[in-house]
Order: C-alpha cells, then structure tokens, then sequence
C-alpha cells in the first residue's frame, strides 16, 4: 500500500504567498453589490426551508431577486461601457 505521506510533498511543495492582488481585491470590490443582493436572496430563502412561504415572504424573495438582477445588470453595464470607445473624443 502507497502511503498518502510521499503525495503530500508534491501537493504542498509551494503553498500560496502572500493575499490577493489588488487587481482581485478590485474585481471583488466591483462584484459587491451582486454578492450582497445575492446573500439577501439566498437569506429569504433559507427563512422558508421549513414552512410554507406566506405573501410575505413571497414579496420578499421576488424583491432579492430583483435587487440581484438589478445588481448584475449594472455590473454588466458597468463593463461593457468599459469596451466602447467614446464619440467625439
């Protein structure tokens, strides 16, 4: 039998240095809004896992969706605005 204990060298031979690059930290920033609503939506989720959605709840879950949609769609814009040249200029 192999043991794990030769395999592990290669898999661990060069572990990560330092964070993230501030090209990441950039994207992640822009992103926010997206991961927030989204987080919002996956909480009205989660509230009716164990019962039946009232109105209420309804509301609430087509209301993160929307704010998830609204939120993509601007990120979309955002870089798709980034890729046309401006007229004139």
């Amino acid at each position: 039998m192999k043991s794990i204990v030769a395999l592990q060298a290669v898999v661990t031979a060069t572990p990560p240095t330092g964070g993230p690059t501030a090209a990441e930290l950039a994207a992640v920033e822009a992103e926010m809004p997206v991961i927030l609503a989204e987080v919002e939506m996956l909480d009205a989720q989660i509230m009716i896992l164990d019962r039946t959605p009232s109105e209420v709840d309804q509301r609430r879950i087509r209301r993160a969706r929307r704010k998830v949609l609204a939120a993509r769609r601007e990120i979309a814009n955002q870089s798709a605005a980034a890729f046309v040249p401006e007229v004139g200029a």
